[in-house]
């Protein structure tokens, strides 16, 4: 069967979806807890332990860029050809899932703990990157690409539960202060993610080879000078400073940005917050952030929604729902109710409800961004459009992972300590409420524009191949050119260049 004939089934969608277990799980896990597990078992400082977040993500968010461009290259190498573009780094990115476990290590080193994190998040990416791009790999179709996408974040929904409930269960058992609960926890995932990634790149495929691809495939490389050498890579830097260029990424990536990194500072902070200003324990805030199995029915009706009434309508649910919640934590912290478990469990549900709308929308609006690059540059250029997404992401969550470690450490305070000062406190709290909520907010004005959806993207993907077919530009009609104007924005004219 011909790949371009082969059907986008629930099971196909499930198997591609389990990748995101890891996607989901591993930087779930990692936003919540190492912070505390570095200053509270391992005894650095916040701003040291933030640093091996923001070093390493930095690091990888430029080794990020060169993979997007490794990738859509890759069919020209004799393992391309024989693994795919995209899926070979699945295969290889499986067993080295295993670095996972290392990083829940005691009694090691600084380096080692920034060694070990910066590798586990090079092969991340690596992973990643390419398997993002399967969707517009598989099928040009928005109900099939939303099935593939509504089951990744289905998974990626379950992989957030595990990575909350599980930790809970093990330092309930354990003990919180007990740091074997957290090496197991970590080696249970490695094993997991390891398998999940290996199913992915067993069930799904990647799109024919396009006659131009296939011809530059048979020319002959010719070895370049120096020069040239970097002169290609200007213009990589270019093609990368081109993808801004496209209105709907531009907003997409905004929104992206904004909203992700809005989350972070939330779990980043929050067991803090339970520990330090809510006195309950840390196996307590396990349990409240595990009510993020919330997010599995609701991943399953965010699919349905986003095709009846496209994304920014979710984005706009999402966010205030996010912000409503954060001003009830906040107030939890300040009034101290008598009833404050049973307030918490409440806000969290509901929290976690928002939370799953923000994680679900933007990737699947993700895989229809290349169809509207395609309008402009007559390729397709999924691998870059990740590249430059996931650069923004890595390089976002390490400068709020290091500023909650600085702003910590400038509070006062201070690692191992079950007790902390009151400035620390109320520290921990406003970050809690204006660093996240006032990142919500600019979100939600940018989502309030966009407008990519169902029937924007049809519109566009027709004219697409309509052009493909050797159709007349001076045929478009009125409602088809405002349509591509607004979401590339370039004027029509200077659109599929002949």
């Amino acid at each position: 069967m011909s790949k371009k004939n082969k059907i986008v089934t629930i099971p196909v969608s499930i198997g591609y979806g389990l990748t995101d277990l890891m996607g989901g799980g591993a930087f779930t896990i990692i936003g919540a807890w190492l912070l505390f597990y570095y200053t509270t078992f391992v005894g650095m400082s916040p701003v040291k332990a933030a640093s091996i977040v923001a070093i390493a993500r930095i690091v990888d968010a430029i080794v990020s860029l060169f993979m997007g461009t490794i990738t859509d290259h890759f069919y020209k190498t004799k393992l391309g050809k024989k693994f795919g573009r995209r899926k070979f780094f699945l295969l290889i990115g499986s067993p080295l899932m295993l670095m996972y476990s290392l990083l829940w290590v005691t009694g090691m080193s600084y380096w080692f703990y920034l060694i070990c994190y910066l590798l586990f998040e090079i092969i991340a990416a690596m992973v990643l990157i390419p398997w993002e791009t399967l969707p517009s790999e598989m099928t040009k179709k928005f109900n099939e690409r939303t099935k593939l996408s509504t089951a990744r974040m289905f998974i990626s929904a379950l992989g957030t539960f595990l990575a909350t409930f599980i930790p809970g269960r093990l330092i309930a058992y354990f003990g919180d202060d007990n740091a074997y609960a957290y090496f197991l926890n970590g080696l249970i995932f490695a094993i997991l993610f390891a398998i999940c990634v290996f199913i992915s790149y067993k069930v799904t495929w990647e799109r024919d080879l396009t006659p131009a691809m296939i011809e530059e495939m048979e020319q002959k490389a010719v070895k370049k000078t120096f020069g040239e050498q970097v002169s290609a890579l200007g213009n990589l830097f270019k093609d990368y400073g081109s993808t801004f260029k496209i209105k709907a990424f531009r907003k997409h990536l905004v929104i992206y940005l904004l909203s992700f990194t809005a989350k972070d500072i939330f779990n980043t902070v929050f067991v803090f917050f339970c520990v330090f200003a809510l006195n309950i324990s840390s196996s307590r805030a396990a349990d409240l952030l595990s009510l993020s199995i919330i997010g599995l029915p609701v991943t399953l009706l965010a699919g349905l929604a986003i095709i009846k009434f496209g994304p920014s309508r979710l984005y706009a649910i999402s966010y205030t729902t996010m912000f409503i919640c954060i001003l009830g934590f906040y107030g939890v912290y300040l009034f101290d109710p008598a009833s404050k478990i049973a307030i918490l469990f409440v806000l969290a549900a509901v929290y976690q409800i928002g939370r799953c709308i923000l994680e679900f929308t933007p990737w699947n609006v993700f895989p229809f961004i290349p169809d509207v690059d395609e309008m402009v540059t007559k390729k397709r250029r999924e691998g870059l459009f990740a590249a430059v997404m996931t650069f923004g992401r890595k390089t976002t969550v390490a400068i709020a992972t290091f500023c909650v470690g600085l702003v910590l450490q400038e509070s006062g305070f201070v690692k191992g300590e079950t007790h902390q000062t009151a400035l620390a406190i109320s520290t921990i709290s406003n970050t809690l409420l204006i660093g996240s909520g006032t990142l919500l907010l600019l979100a939600l004005l940018f989502a309030l524009t966009f407008k990519l959806n169902k029937r924007t993207h049809g519109i566009l993907v027709t004219e697409v191949e309509r052009l493909k077919n050797n159709g007349s530009k001076q045929d478009v009609t009125p409602e088809t050119k405002a349509v591509v104007e607004n979401l590339t924005g370039y004027r029509y004219e200077d659109v599929w260049p002949s």
